[in-house]
């Protein structure tokens, strides 16, 4: 059933650009199945698509952080997507890229922030700040995924003062 996964993270790998960002179009669609997030794993696909939400086109990038995204709902994944050096990646994505890239980089960190160790490294990464920011000005889907974020965040003692501290609170 996985056997288009290969030849999709190669293109996505090794692709002309247009090729890419196809590539991980279709990741980020077939990534909404169970024993496709494995296959998309086991075949290097996560670290690939960081890279891509990292230095790919601006397509690429939100295809990437929308394939993360779907990916992250598998508790193996959501380790993995941080291992791989995603963390960083995605909030600067939410940080500085386009609308549907904002909203894909939160969806993702909303997920990945269920696990103890990723709520560390999204908070030592600056990410309780902009999260709280976008909470309160970003679009209505970003401001949703910021909030589902915050919320397995503020699992973390100290991510509850940290919140407090960026003004998660106040009106």
């Amino acid at each position: 059933a996985a056997g288009g996964i290969g030849p999709l993270i190669e293109l996505a790998r090794s692709g002309t650009t247009v090729a890419k960002e196809n590539a991980t179009a279709v990741l980020a669609k077939v990534a909404a199945n169970d024993d496709n997030q494995k296959a998309i794993a086991a075949a290097g696909g996560i670290g690939l698509l960081v890279k891509l939400a990292r230095s790919g086109t601006t397509i690429a990038k939100e295809n990437s952080a929308a394939a993360l995204w779907k990916l992250a709902v598998n508790a193996n994944n959501k380790v993995s997507i941080a291992a791989a050096g995603g963390i960083g990646p995605l909030i600067e994505l939410a940080r500085s890229g386009t609308t549907v890239a904002k909203e894909n980089a939160t969806a993702v960190l909303a997920k990945v922030a269920a696990n103890d160790d990723n709520q560390k490294a999204i908070a030592a990464a600056g990410g309780i700040g902009l999260l709280v920011k976008l909470a309160r000005s970003g679009t209505t889907i970003a401001k949703e995924n910021s909030a589902a974020a915050l919320w397995k965040l503020a699992v973390n003692a100290n991510n509850k003062v940290s919140i407090a501290a960026a003004g998660g609170i106040g009106p």
